[in-house]
């Protein structure tokens, strides 16, 4: 599809957008907290998909090149967010099992929406990575290239980030 997106094929492209369209949305209104601003930005992302697809080179996986988009349109709406990820520095700590994680948890819709206001109110920067990581199902190593940021400081986001919807899950959890 891409292949043919990038000659020029708009039903192919069509197909993309139509695949990838929900994640996009999905990760813009985590980001940015703000349906309007979410739309916003999955328009734009696939305009400049469309605008830089002859450019997109196979080295990279195209969500992971079109999940970069998204995230550098939610930066130019969330400059807190951009002096954030600047700012971070990498600290050491014990980080948890990859296969440990808030998803076990969730058994009820009532967990679920616990679940979701406790993501929303995340600090910005930990409430992208573990979007990144748990809803769009990325790896470390993809997460990084998408956000700029060492592969360090994602794990130690993820893990606060953990912590922190533990611990306001908690209630549930016993």
């Amino acid at each position: 599809m891409i292949a043919r997106a990038q000659q020029g094929d708009t039903a192919a492209f069509e197909q993309l957008v139509d695949a990838h369209a929900p994640y996009v949305y999905n990760l813009a209104l985590r980001t940015l907290q703000n349906e309007r601003d979410a739309e916003d930005v999955t328009q734009e992302s696939f305009v400049r998909v469309w605008r830089g697809l002859s450019r997109f080179r196979a080295d990279a996986h195209f969500r992971t090149w079109l999940y970069r988009i998204v995230v550098n349109l939610c930066y130019n709406r969330l400059p807190k967010l951009k002096r954030e990820l600047r700012a971070v520095e990498v600290e050491d700590v014990v980080l948890v099992d990859d296969t440990l994680g808030v998803e076990r948890a969730v058994v009820s819709a009532e967990i679920a929406t616990q679940l979701n206001t406790a993501i929303a109110n995340l600090p910005d920067t930990q409430r992208l990575v573990i979007t990144l990581r748990h809803q769009q199902g990325l790896s470390y190593d993809e997460i990084a290239t998408i956000t700029e940021l060492p592969l360090g400081t994602i794990k130690t986001h993820i893990f606060r980030a953990r912590k922190a919807l533990k611990v306001a899950l908690l209630p549930y959890l016993a």
